[in-house]
């Protein structure tokens, strides 16, 4: 297998293993690894089937249903990605966010495949909370170290999902949900408990307020915290092409996907995994 990084920050491209056939328990290691130091790891030209999809999925953890985005009853585990040529408001993963953070346990982490691309358009953002968190001054390091923050489901509780219109190319993504609207405690600062290394865990589309401020008190030191947490020297940009597979440590990092490929279909398929429940990096 070898590993070339994509940028300084974050993200490397694996290359040298042929995905669809069987993964032996020390490729399954290797691939944590990997995945562990670079947060983000990315393959080209694997066309997996559902059953290898799952495969993979499962030498980093267990897959898990994503409440707000299901599959179909025969892989509820997957979710279908879709964007039609004709939509242009909206799209699934906009904004900086790690996944379904405003849940009691959010997963650990997602297998991303590309089925079909825009011809340009439609790249993803991930940026490193390790390096976010290790580069904050010290006095915003001890003001987060201890504290949790407060996410909830905005986009898809009640009180502040979109409007209507901004709803139709989410298919099958569950809206309106009163659960979304309920308030979840997270630590603000994660600590992965193979490498004992800290995380920023805070997201502009989920994240409330700090515990122990108000919404207001807390609006300053959040918007400071958004701003540093992706900055380019931590964030890496991936250019998709059919047969790509992205993966990534969603409790280390924060994506955003581009939504600048109007009149181009976009399908993307994507597992989440659990393996270090959100308690075990307290």
């Amino acid at each position: 297998m070898k590993i070339d990084p994509i940028t300084g920050g974050i993200g490397a491209e694996l290359s040298g293993i042929d995905l669809k056939q069987p993964i032996s328990d020390d490729l399954a290691g290797a691939l944590r690894d990997a995945l562990d130091r670079y947060l983000l790891v990315v393959f080209r030209d694997q066309f997996l089937d559902t059953e290898q999809h799952y495969r993979l999925v499962r030498a980093f953890g267990s897959p898990c249903v994503n409440p707000y985005g299901p599959g179909p009853a025969d892989h509820p585990e997957m979710t279908y990605i879709i964007k039609e040529a004709a939509e242009r408001t909206g799209v699934f993963g906009g904004g900086w966010h790690t996944d379904l953070a405003f849940t009691e346990t959010p997963p650990n982490g997602s297998v991303l495949a590309a089925i079909e691309v825009p011809p340009y358009g439609g790249d993803t953002l991930w940026a490193n909370q390790r390096l976010a968190f290790e580069t904050l001054p010290e006095p915003m390091k001890l003001l987060l170290e201890g504290r949790n923050a407060i996410h909830v489901g905005k986009p898809y509780g009640v009180k502040w999902a979109p409007p209507i219109e901004e709803q139709s190319m989410k298919g099958s993504t569950r809206r309106g949900d009163p659960e979304a609207d309920k308030e979840r405690f997270h630590p603000a600062v994660l600590t992965h408990p193979r490498t004992g290394e800290k995380s920023l865990y805070v997201n502009p589309t989920y994240t409330m307020r700090l515990d122990g401020l108000s919404e207001e008190e807390s609006r300053p030191i959040l918007a400071q915290l958004f701003e540093h947490a992706t900055l380019p020297e931590f964030s890496c940009r991936l250019t998709w092409s059919a047969g790509t597979i992205a993966i990534w440590d969603n409790y280390s990092t924060q994506h955003y996907a581009i939504n600048d490929y109007h009149g181009f279909r976009r399908e993307m398929r994507r597992i989440t995994f659990q393996a270090d429940p959100i308690s075990a990096w307290c």
